[in-house]
């Protein structure tokens, strides 16, 4: 029987944005029943509610924080407050590597964790001490992009680094981990033994996962790794940091932002970071084209590499903002990749993290 009476809340933090979520629980599973996103301007908040039929409905409210304004929404009116507040965390830091109930201790580990991803953890910390404050009878659950990723072999786990620093917890970790999982989930039955998941959005990852578990991924330690992305630059040469110390044209500060926030496809074009605007100028604006060629060609070669790791590929996910959505984008990538693999077969599957937040935090409130 439906428990309408259990509120779980899904918090999905952006360096700009929030997704979120309330489930109710039908049986032992959590149910979602609002679902959307929000922007925030001034004391504005902004929001995209996902519509019963498919449909964006879009709602203005102005409220001291993120957490009051998405109850101040008519849809949650009739709702059960949450007993049950799930956070994407996307790093959990050197030491912190499962789904956790949050305590003291957990919440130094993801402030520790800041440092590995300054775009990510910081916004997500703030809205998550704002939810034991707002609901302080609440089970506040920390939900790390990492964890699907734990079982990764060594050959792409360990980095060719020295062993002090591999002892030191310096690995490859791998991100957009719920993203991963919440692709399995959906293909159920339907998911064949070697696929390779690439989640493009504003940060982009290719996994390969093999009977449902990652083996390889493109990121690294941090999420700047691997794939060119909105704003960062994923896999270059680390000797121009060298070259840029060296040369005392930046501090660390300044590389940290420059790396972060000014690079990928923003850094190419000069002009956006975002592939939808970008799409739109290429016609006239020779950068804009280059950084899409460029970003094409560094998802496809990643695709490619994880298809060797795979040692063939039965099947290729786009998921993420560009993946759903940007169709002539995966029309590059797939163009790209024709000459490697014939008759690949390809799907679309939207990022469903909520629905793998709210299930992780439902699971660990009851143990």
């Amino acid at each position: 029987m439906p428990d309408r009476n259990i509120g779980i809340l899904a918090l999905n933090a952006g360096s700009s944005s929030l997704k979120f979520g309330l489930y109710t629980v039908d049986g032992t599973e959590p149910v979602e029943r609002v679902s959307g996103s929000m922007t925030s301007d001034g004391d504005q908040r902004v929001f995209l509610l996902d519509s019963p039929r498919g449909r964006l409905q879009r709602r203005a409210v102005r409220a001291d924080s993120a957490l009051q304004a998405i109850f101040l929404l008519g849809e949650m009116r009739e709702l059960p407050p949450p007993s049950v507040i799930g956070h994407r965390i996307v790093h959990g830091g050197i030491s912190l590597h499962q789904h956790a109930r949050v305590d003291d201790s957990v919440l130094r580990q993801l402030d520790a964790a800041s440092v590995f991803a300054p775009l990510h953890v910081p916004p997500a910390l703030r809205l998550l001490v704002d939810a034991m404050a707002t609901f302080p009878d609440a089970t506040q659950i920390a939900c790390l992009d990492t964890v699907f990723h734990n079982g990764m072999p060594d050959v792409s786990r360990v980095l060719p680094l020295p062993a002090a620093l591999r002892n030191g917890g310096v690995e490859r970790v791998g991100f957009h981990g719920l993203s991963c999982e919440s692709v399995v989930r959906q293909l159920g039955r339907d998911c064949p033994s070697r696929i390779v998941i690439a989640h493009l959005g504003s940060g982009c990852s290719v996994t390969a996962v093999r009977d449902g578990c990652s083996v390889d991924t493109s990121m690294g330690l941090t999420p700047a790794g691997g794939v060119m992305m909105a704003t960062r630059p994923g896999d270059i040469d680390p000797g121009i940091l060298l070259y840029l110390l060296r040369e005392g044209r930046y501090s660390i500060a300044a590389l940290e932002d420059m790396f972060e926030r000014q690079s990928g496809l923003s850094g190419v074009s000069g002009t956006s970071a975002d592939a939808r605007e970008l799409l739109a100028q290429s016609a006239t604006q020779p950068m804009a084209a280059l950084a899409l060629a460029q970003f094409t060609r560094s998802v496809a070669r990643h695709i490619a590499g994880m298809i060797v790791a795979l040692g063939g590929i039965d099947l290729l996910v786009f998921t993420g903002g560009i993946g759903e959505h940007a169709l002539t984008l995966r029309a590059d990538i797939l163009n790209q990749l024709a000459p490697l693999v014939c008759d690949l077969a390809v799907r679309v599957v939207p990022a469903r993290e909520n629905d793998c937040i709210a299930q992780h935090a439902w699971k660990l409130a009851r143990h």
